[in-house]
């Protein structure tokens, strides 16, 4: 059976929404402040502000359909393991630690990566799928935070580390 298009998604819903999705970039960067440092807050921060006016002004008011919005979203999940993969197998963590001189091991990077990570991308599918509008934030949030970090990496070979600073390797 097909499902209509939603009506608007009401004010109180809305507000509601917004409130969960401020809550959740808070904690994220608080968190990644607290166990990290600066940058996470800069990425989550920066891309997270960016998902949220986009969710705003998007799927926060007109839930697309599961059918329309699951396919890219995915295959943007896939994607990104994928890549988390290349990141693990090269040492990524411990590079962003000699870089910005900032405590992210192994662990706590396969902690967010592997294990947290594909939890809230298989939790945003469900809420796709359901049309949850805070879903929807996760979605533009993964669909910009990779995205946005991605093209940050371009500029490490052009920083100089703080840890060890003559060592080129």
């Amino acid at each position: 059976m097909k499902q209509e298009y939603p009506e608007e998604v009401r004010l109180s819903v809305r507000i509601a929404s917004m409130v969960i999705a401020g809550t959740f970039l808070l904690v994220a960067m608080l968190a990644g402040y607290r166990f990290i440092g600066w940058p996470p807050v800069i990425i989550v921060g920066g891309s997270g502000m960016a998902a949220f006016v986009l969710w705003n002004l998007t799927y926060l008011r007109r839930p697309l359909m599961p059918e329309v919005v699951l396919p890219p979203f995915l295959l943007t999940v896939a994607a990104l393991e994928a890549h988390m993969i290349e990141e693990h197998l090269t040492g990524f963590a411990p590079a962003m630690s000699r870089l910005f001189n900032i405590s992210w091991s192994e662990p706590s990077f396969l902690m967010i990566f592997a294990f947290i990570g594909p939890v809230l991308y298989s939790l945003t599918a469900l809420g796709l799928f359901w049309r949850v509008p805070f879903a929807g934030f996760l979605m533009c949030f993964i669909f910009i935070g990779p995205g946005v970090a991605e093209f940050v990496h371009f500029i490490f070979p052009a920083l100089r580390p703080d840890v060890q600073p003559m060592v080129a390797a």
